[in-house]
């Protein structure tokens, strides 16, 4: 391992315990009771003015949980890469070793997200057809943020086309900070929702690449 891999790595982790660090002080500093149905609230007061400065567009918010589905999408094609890979090789070690480790980070993510619906940090400002909804993090900025620059990144690796490259990177920055800006105004999350899914997707992210990095120069060292 080249101490650039381990100083990609140790980024990561370090993100990712920066994500931890800021939950517990969402969980811990400023909290009052000024969410749904009097529910306690970490930095009340600067979510709060920033809640009112949005306010509340729920066409921005139908349109944002519709385009959810493409980052979905995109995890659903490296799934059926993989598995084309798998029947066509025979074999789960004939699979490329880095789809291997990018379904388990796909994987890694849901766990990730699925731990937030189950153990709520907080609720939404506002019911979402007459729900409350577990809101931290911000669940549509988890999965863009950490899918997404797969695309970018996995078109990088596998062609030597520039402009597939540069319309992939287009598409992908784009896209993703609609997505990110349009969740933050549309009055649905809290401003320290959207802070948590930057923070847990960067790290996310940063240590796939750098566990992927690491894998190919072992391959290329066998070789």
């Amino acid at each position: 391992m080249e101490k650039k891999d381990k100083k990609l790595l140790r980024a990561g982790i370090m993100l990712f315990a920066l994500f931890i660090l800021w939950t517990i002080l969402v969980k811990t500093v400023g909290v009052k009771p000024v969410g749904q149905n009097g529910t306690n609230i970490g930095f009340a007061d600067m979510n709060t003015r920033f809640h009112e400065l949005t306010g509340v567009n729920m066409k921005i918010y139908d349109l944002t949980d519709i385009l959810g589905i493409v980052p979905i999408l995109i995890c659903f094609c490296f799934g059926v890469f993989g598995l084309f890979q798998f029947i066509k090789r025979r074999g789960i070690s004939k699979v490329d070793k880095d789809i291997i480790l990018l379904l388990c980070y796909y994987a890694v993510v849901c766990l990730v997200y699925i731990f937030f619906e189950l153990v709520p940090i907080n609720y939404r400002p506002i019911p979402i057809e007459g729900v409350m909804e577990a809101s931290y993090p911000s669940s549509t900025t988890l999965l863009v943020l950490s899918v997404m620059p797969t695309l970018m990144f996995q078109t990088r690796k596998r062609s030597k086309n520039t402009l597939l490259i540069r319309i992939t990177d287009i598409f992908v920055i784009a896209f993703s900070a609609f997505m990110v800006i349009s969740r933050l105004t549309c009055g649905v999350h809290w401003l320290t929702d959207i802070i948590g899914g930057v923070l847990a997707s960067a790290g996310l992210f940063t240590v796939y690449v750098a566990s992927d990095k690491i894998i190919e120069r072992g391959k290329t060292s066998k070789e």
